[in-house]
């Protein structure tokens, strides 16, 4: 997609209408928490659109604004996490993924390093989010599972 300058935009120019969080249907607990966390942090400092005005109750009080178009929590398995991942890409959808590697160490630059020392196809992601326009993100992901509480 180009700018009316005909410059190429790239996907964190335009303005998404939908992000989708898929998590590895193994996580739980404080490692589920902690990743989709993480991963909804990048995704909004990325993509600050996504947010909504700001809430006042009837005080007065201003909260802050959150994403009005909600966000779909899905999960799945390694390979079907790599194989949306590496669509979304390649459709040219922003991905914002995180692996096991940054829960593994204790310090970002030890995760920078560890990162470099490893395939890409050797990545354990504990989840991604896709982001983009609604269509592309909801064609990608339906066969991806809706998440679901564990029971126990």
């Amino acid at each position: 997609m180009k700018n009316e300058n005909g410059e190429l935009l790239t996907v964190l120019d335009t303005i998404p209408t939908r992000c989708t969080i898929i998590m590895d249907k193994e996580l739980s607990g404080f490692h589920l928490a902690n990743a989709i966390a993480v991963i909804a942090m990048t995704a909004g400092k990325r993509h600050p659109g996504l947010l909504g005005a700001d809430l006042i109750d009837q005080d007065g009080f201003p909260h802050p604004g959150l994403i009005p178009s909600g966000i779909p929590m899905l999960q799945t398995d390694q390979i079907s996490l790599h194989t949306v991942r590496d669509q979304a890409i390649a459709k040219g959808l922003d991905v914002v993924d995180f692996t096991e590697e940054g829960q593994m160490t204790k310090n970002y630059d030890e995760y920078l390093e560890m990162m470099s020392e490893i395939p890409g196809n050797h990545l354990h992601y504990l989840g991604i989010a896709v982001i983009g326009s609604k269509n592309a993100v909801s064609r990608l992901t339906k066969d991806c599972e809706m998440m679901k509480k564990k029971s126990g």
